[in-house]
């Protein structure tokens, strides 16, 4: 088995917008392979000339590990082409299956190159958003298995972050709402981001920290959804409200 090969299939498929078929239907790879296939598949788009920006995490609501069969949080990179400006447009012709999620997103301070305890991250943050991410795993008709999902990189292709807000621990249970052409489509809490989105953070730090992967001053980091992914129309405006840290939206085209 080629875990290069099969970054280039994944990261073909991403930058085509063109389904394949599971890579674990035919390579038996575990979780570690299945971060690095993830690594190099970046690694071509940074040799392209894109920059990494930060990092998201998924799995973050016992519910969602629960459905999985996992016991922790699984975690995937951003770089600059995925950010897309709070109130700009995203073409659906980027996309093969898009959804968008509401999340709250950090944004670093200084450089952290291990795991950092829940009690200290503060001094490592200088900013907290309401924010979007949109969703487009790789895989025919959106069905994949925990290494493939990973090494997909967890299935990111899109952020949207709102301005941000000066930090505060008073985050653990902020209403939050999604709307497409001012519907409301998905409703929920932070407290669905592991019960406290610091600890989504924390776990940012001793995943990231594990497979080394420093997480920089500048970067940020997308603290996993508070609700269901709803799929993405043509010609909508997607709007998401947090309590407390305002309001991100933008235009699919």
């Amino acid at each position: 088995m080629n875990l290069e090969s099969l970054a280039q299939r994944v990261d073909e498929a991403a930058e085509n917008a063109k389904p394949i078929k599971q890579l674990s239907h035919r390579n038996a790879f575990d979780l570690d392979q299945a971060y690095e296939i993830q690594r190099l598949a970046i690694q071509r788009r940074i040799d392209r000339g894109e920059q990494l920006i930060g990092l998201k995490m998924g799995f973050t609501s016992v519910a969602k590990m629960e459905q999985m069969g996992v016991h922790d949080m699984i975690w995937g990179r951003l770089t600059d082409s995925m950010l897309i400006e709070n109130g700009g447009k995203a073409a659906l012709s980027k996309y093969i299956h898009p959804r968008a999620e509401p999340e709250i997103c950090f944004r670093i301070s200084k450089d952290i190159d291990g795991e950092i305890d829940l009690k200290d991250l503060d001094e490592y943050v200088d900013g907290i958003a309401s924010a979007v991410e949109i969703i487009d795993s790789r895989f025919e008709n959106f069905k994949f298995s925990l290494e493939d999902v990973v090494a997909d990189n967890c299935s990111s292709i899109g952020v949207v972050v709102g301005d941000w807000k000066t930090p505060s621990r008073e985050i653990s249970n902020l209403k939050m709402i999604q709307s497409f052409d001012a519907e409301i489509v998905a409703e929920g809490s932070t407290q669905a981001i592991l019960g406290d989105p610091w600890k989504s953070l924390q776990a940012a730090t001793r995943l990231a920290a594990k497979y080394n992967e420093p997480i920089k001053a500048g970067h940020i980091i997308m603290a996993g959804a508070s609700t269901a992914a709803i799929f993405l129309k043509a010609d909508s405006e997607v709007h998401v409200s947090v309590e407390k840290l305002g309001d991100v939206r933008f235009e699919v085209i």
